[in-house]
């Protein structure tokens, strides 16, 4: 997870930086990836998925001192960071980062720059979408992909994980707000709660 984090940490100031390089007219162009990540197979996934959050899960508010508020899960694990927070129950998990940028990301932007580096970040990533969403927040982008887990260090096996990022935009800062789960568990519902709920404040 502390490692999963780190990736995360880095990949949302990249697209920071790149959305103000495309503002100023510079090409951008994406370099192949060249690291172990980049040949990684994905993992079969589980016939009987763990990591449905329960129909019952309570959610309560929670208030990021970078500007935002985001329903979250009651109990799940919290670690704060200094560029926002993590919510983490067995192999499910809620991860927001805030970076500062100049203009609001786009579907093209996305494309070209943020999801090359997600696949030099993260364990044989596949992109389903990435599309634009009208949230009560405002617009945001939001990309649909799967990844491998990383190595559970007493198994030493992986299971495939579905992935949903969402990028929000305003006055300058944007926001990657993140949820995972094993492929195959059902919480559908639960992710657009939490992605409806986000709000600036």
């Amino acid at each position: 997870m502390e490692n999963r984090l780190r990736r995360i940490a880095r990949i949302v100031p990249i697209l920071a930086a790149t959305i103000c390089l495309g503002v100023a007219g510079v090409l951008v162009v994406a370099v192949e990836a060249t690291s172990a990540l980049a040949v990684e197979k994905p993992v079969p996934m589980e016939k009987n998925p763990p990591g449905d959050i329960p129909d019952t899960q309570v959610f309560i508010d929670y208030a990021a001192p970078q500007g935002f508020t985001l329903k979250v899960p009651e109990g799940w694990a919290r670690s704060d960071r200094a560029d926002g927070a993590s919510f983490v129950d067995k192999f499910d998990g809620v991860v927001v980062s805030v970076a500062k940028a100049d203009a609001a990301p786009t579907v093209a932007a996305a494309k070209t720059t943020y999801v090359p580096e997600l696949e030099k970040a993260e364990r044989a990533v596949t992109v389903s979408s990435v599309k634009a969403e009208a949230l009560p927040a405002g617009a945001a982008i939001r990309i649909v992909y799967s990844t491998n887990s990383e190595l559970n260090p007493v198994t030493n096996k992986q299971v495939r994980l579905e992935n949903e990022r969402y990028l929000f935009f305003k006055d300058g800062k944007l926001v990657t707000l993140e949820f995972y789960a094993p492929k195959g568990a059902d919480n559908v519902d639960q992710w657009q709660l939490m992605s409806q709920s986000f709000r600036w404040k």
